[in-house]
């Protein structure tokens, strides 16, 4: 990794002066192309600003209007040499209109809505010094029923006028765009801040690609304690870029008897529960897919009636020659549960979405899967139909990774391995004009792509016997030994390669001879999912059941190779290499031995 910036000059931050600072001590120089200085240019020409409310009260308290303007002088507020910006789009959460050629635009107004810009391409949303974006104005006058956490105060009689800002961004106006992508921070207490701040979020504090894009927190940003906020708002001031946040389930003000009150508490701290912004020629759609309570108590996969209707109206606007990415913490589909998690209006979503360029990305299930599309699995077809996916869905892998358990390692967090044997770390969008690929950065380790073990009888044996033990079974000695029987009993060399999908493939040179092609264990054609030691990563399971953390015992990316049972006695090698679904490569090689 770059010598990480040094800490911010804005405010103190308790986070970044301290944890930081270790942080970035135990990052390795040189990882990074983009030079250590270039990491501090952020601060220095960052947007800060806030959206321009003129207090009211209103005239007819039925209509908000206000004017979306090019803030020269970047002082949030329009002066006369500011001109206003005609065709933006602006929504009060329900209906959307646009400006018109003097910026101005008119809503209808009601109570507990929110009103916001949608950023157009070539300029930038101010954020404020927490790197957080401003874009937002909320409506609710008598402020949210009683909640632990605060909920929204008063916001009095509607304003008079509401007006956003704007400043000319060369970056967002770029065709090409590096979005950064975080599921999951989910940090329950100190500790656990303390674990991303050393890990994703140092990662990101040494990057600055995504400058224009930004951060998109695809939800569970705390682990249901809502004070941590202030935590993520200060980690949130380690990054390079704006940063713009979703809800999940574990966001919750669990007080609400209201669906429409569910989230008051993230909305007052981070800003509104779905909203969209353009960057370079991508339309980005951020949904909260979170439906709460219930009746009978709980949370649903789920995206209420009005959000449906402001999705349907923001989408009408979106030009067709534009990609589109669609964001929510709970994934439209999913392979690990497949016939069971889904958004509930996934079908709507797809008749909006019919005939637009598309990529979905989801959170919540803290693992990594690259779905493509016509991918098909048990239980999709009422959904789908025979052809598969529409369009990639991607489910991002987790910042807590397998929520921060495990082995403690030397860069200060736990290894905290998924239940599909990804690490931590955070996906990235690279969008160049319309075409999008996806790549995954380990947190701490930019160079990890795959774990390439062996799945031998020996090791089944083992699985077999300590399943039940995940934590405190005993290690799993001599990992990369088989026996001459072991080899006659299906040993496989297993690779699961974490940002692979259909299209991707992996193939293997023992000792230098020619490369085999290693077949997939889940072909993504309809079938059930397979589950089990002899579809597991054995290089994950070793580490979870001695160690704790998920059980990697069902993955759509791994491959195995059934290793040749003439093998002779003594040392092997085995390099692998890893193709990408977009042709990126990737290569790792192993020593093995094979014993008597």
């Amino acid at each position: 990794m770059a010598t990480p910036p040094t800490t911010r000059s804005r405010r103190p931050i308790h986070v970044t002066a301290g944890t930081l600072a270790l942080a970035g001590a135990l990052l390795a120089p040189g990882a990074l192309a983009a030079p250590a200085a270039a990491a501090g240019d952020w601060d220095s020409t960052a947007y800060r600003g806030d959206v321009h409310v003129v207090e009211g009260p209103d005239e007819t308290r039925q209509r908000i209007d206000g004017t979306v303007f090019v803030d020269r002088d970047k002082d949030s507020v329009q002066d006369p040499n500011e001109r206003g910006l005609g065709g933006v789009t602006v929504s009060n959460g329900r209906e959307v209109t646009t400006t018109d050629s003097q910026g101005n635009y008119e809503l209808p107004a009601f109570e507990n809505m929110t009103v916001f810009v949608t950023q157009p391409r070539g300029y930038q949303v101010p954020v404020d010094e927490d790197n957080v974006a401003q874009f937002s104005y909320h409506h609710l006058p008598e402020g949210s029923p009683d909640r632990r956490y605060g909920g929204i105060a008063p916001t009095g009689p509607l304003a008079d006028a509401v007006n956003f800002p704007l400043a000319k961004s060369s970056q967002t106006r770029s065709p090409e765009q590096h979005c950064a992508i975080l599921a999951d921070v989910q940090t329950y207490n100190q500790t656990e801040v303390t674990y991303a701040a050393k890990g994703a979020f140092a990662d990101l504090a040494a990057r600055t690609d995504y400058a224009g894009c930004g951060a998109l927190f695809l939800g569970d940003v705390v682990g249901d304690d809502l004070s941590l906020y202030s935590e993520t708002r200060e980690l949130a001031g380690m990054l390079n870029g704006p940063a713009r946040f979703l809800p999940g389930n574990h966001d919750l003000d669990y007080d609400a008897v209201e669906r429409e009150h569910a989230f008051d508490t993230f909305k007052a701290k981070l800003g509104p529960d779905y909203y969209s912004y353009d960057v370079g020629k991508a339309h980005i759609v951020a949904l909260n897919t979170v439906g709460y309570p219930l009746p009978g108590g709980g949370y649903s996969n789920d995206v209420d009636p009005m959000q449906m209707e402001w999705l349907r109206n923001d989408i009408a606007q979106v030009p067709e020659n534009k990609v589109i990415v669609l964001a929510g913490h709970m994934p439209l589909l999913e392979f690990y549960y497949s016939d069971t998690h889904r958004v509930n209006q996934v079908k709507e979503i797809y008749e909006i979405l019919e005939g637009r360029e598309v990529v979905s990305i989801g959170g919540h299930t803290h693992m990594m899967e690259n779905l493509r599309e016509g991918d098909l699995m048990a239980g999709w077809t009422d959904i789908v139909g025979p052809d598969g996916l529409p369009f990639p869905h991607l489910t991002v892998g987790a910042v807590s990774g397998n929520w921060y358990g495990g082995r403690l390692l030397e860069g200060g967090y736990p290894t905290a391995l998924q239940r599909d044997g990804t690490p931590p770390g955070v996906l990235t969008l690279d969008i160049m004009n319309t075409e999008v690929t996806e790549r995954y950065t380990v947190r701490g380790d930019e160079s990890a792509h795959m774990a390439v073990g062996l799945n031998t009888p020996r090791y089944r044996d083992w699985y077999a016997a300590n399943v039940d033990n995940k934590g405190s079974a005993p290690k799993f000695t001599n990992p990369l030994t088989v026996s001459r029987q072991g080899l006659a009993n299906d040993t496989w060399l297993t690779t699961n390669f974490w940002i692979g999908g259909t299209g991707s493939t992996v193939e293997v040179a023992i000792d230098g001879g020619r490369p085999v092609e290693a077949t997939r264990t889940q072909p993504m054609n309809g079938g059930t999912v397979k589950v089990g030691a002899e579809w597991s990563d054995p290089v994950a399971v070793q580490e979870q059941l001695a160690h704790g953390g998920g059980l990697a015992d069902r993955m759509m990316h791994l491959w195995r190779l059934e290793l040749p049972d003439d093998l002779a006695v003594g040392e092997h090698t085995a390099k692998v290499t890893a193709t990408g679904v977009h042709g990126k490569v990737f290569t790792k090689t192993i020593t093995f031995t094979v014993t008597k």
